[in-house]
């Protein structure tokens, strides 16, 4: 079976290679079946790295994506080197040889790029990370004004799915109220939150009007996404966006 993934769907410059992989293709066995890109996640390190080089091969990768160590926060990376430390939920790169990868299994990762195709970034929007601004602060790290960004958005878990507290939704009707036309009480006195609403609202926020995407469900279908919440130990889907270099 070949690694099989969604492209992103979106009218950027043609430049800019985007999409999200399905679980299927791999080599990882158990509650990582199969094609688990996450190494923090207690799969077998060497079948993580088989699964690695098939996205790279198979989807042409140019490189290695640059992994970040997602912590549900609004750290934003700029086209790091190597060694550079890489604890943050966005990265931003004007480098065309340079792969951005977010590892998602519930949480929306959304990709953005300049309508030019000359910067792009992917961004890890779990809901603590869109609650404290992790959109905001990686549109203000691009260079590209946000009337001329895109973005794009990959599988994640649909409003049905995902019930939160009365807290969740307070700490985001505390930045605006606006918020709450993307929470639906549900018969448990508890809510029903629409993380693809929320970020497309923060988006348009920051300035960034043109979204892409969602639709999709992780949670609800099992035999193409990862879903943490259904599953609790699972692997995760990669999103990832990259510049081709040709004109």
């Amino acid at each position: 079976m070949t690694v099989s993934w969604i492209p992103a769907d979106w009218p950027v410059s043609d430049k800019v290679v985007a999409g999200t992989t399905l679980r299927t293709g791999g080599v990882s066995q158990g509650e990582f079946d199969s094609l688990n890109l996450a190494a923090h996640v207690g799969d077998d390190p060497a079948l993580v790295d088989e699964n690695r080089r098939r996205l790279r091969n198979e989807c042409a990768l140019p490189s290695e994506p640059a992994w970040l160590k997602q912590v549900h926060g609004t750290e934003v990376i700029v086209a790091p080197p190597a060694s550079a430390r890489m604890e943050a939920d966005a990265i931003v790169t004007r480098d065309p040889g340079l792969v951005c990868g977010i590892l998602t299994a519930d949480c929306l990762p959304v990709v953005l790029a300049s309508e030019d195709g000359t910067e792009i970034a992917a961004a890890h929007a779990g809901w603590r990370g869109l609650c404290a601004g992790i959109l905001e602060a990686t549109v203000a790290t691009m260079n590209a004004r946000p009337g001329q960004i895109l973005a794009w958005f990959g599988p994640a878990i649909s409003q049905p799915a995902f019930e939160v507290g009365s807290e969740v939704r307070q700490r985001f009707l505390d930045q605006g109220r606006a918020a709450a036309d993307y929470f639906s009480e549900n018969d448990n006195g508890r809510w029903q939150a629409d993380l693809y609403g929320l970020a497309a609202s923060r988006l348009r926020g920051c300035g960034v009007a043109r979204v892409f995407g969602g639709g999709l469900c992780t949670h609800t279908d099992q035999g193409r996404f990862f879903s943490y919440r259904r599953e609790g130990c699972c692997g995760r889907m990669a999103t990832f966006i990259y510049m081709s270099g040709r004109a």
